[in-house]
């Protein structure tokens, strides 16, 4: 897997985190150390849950090696879905949530890092570098994190959901190309 390639799934992966911290921003609860709090938080997250999910897939590898194109593919299509179909769904009722508050920030950083285990196990059935993996994905976490919490301080309304439909695209995407290098038919 290419470098541009992670980097992609790294930014669909952190759609998640830039829109919860959109969203914390535009009501003013993310600002100052809160933001680099919640971003490094939100980025080791979305960085170490690849490498426990690539420690499980790697070692399922020899026993699914004639469909492992196919499980990635269903893996990161399934993830994209999820990602676009929530996006689509209607406001939540809001509820007074303090990010700032460390249980929030920890139930958040896991919640939002669950799609980047089950990415994790996937990249155990393809040829990818983990440590560069989670390192980027880190960082774009990180970045998209701090991104969302400042662009939310000085907005009323951003449609963060157009950013978890694109890093739902973009996740399904990528599952369709390692099925068609896989395939021969795109290298």
């Amino acid at each position: 897997m290419s470098i541009l390639e992670i980097i992609l799934i790294g930014i669909g992966l952190s759609m998640d985190c830039f829109a919860v911290a959109l969203s914390f921003g535009t009501s003013r609860a993310l600002h100052g150390k809160y933001i680099l709090k919640t971003a490094l938080f939100f980025g080791l997250f979305q960085g170490l849950m690849p490498v426990a999910g690539w420690l499980i897939g790697d070692s399922m590898k020899i026993y699914i090696s004639s469909v492992d194109h196919w499980i990635a593919l269903a893996i990161l299509g399934a993830i994209g879905l999820k990602m676009i179909a929530q996006s689509f769904e209607s406001e939540k009722k809001e509820t007074p949530v303090d990010i700032r508050k460390a249980s929030v920030l920890l139930t958040l950083s896991v919640a939002t890092s669950i799609d980047a285990l089950i990415t994790g196990i996937s990249f155990g059935f393809i040829r990818v570098n983990i440590l560069l993996a989670a390192a980027l994905i880190t960082v774009i976490t990180f970045l998209s994190t701090v991104i969302g919490a400042k662009l939310g301080q000085h907005t009323t309304f951003l449609p963060a959901r157009w950013a978890e439909r694109a890093g739902g695209l973009v996740l399904i995407l990528i599952g369709v190309k390692v099925v068609l290098e896989h395939l021969g038919i795109f290298s």
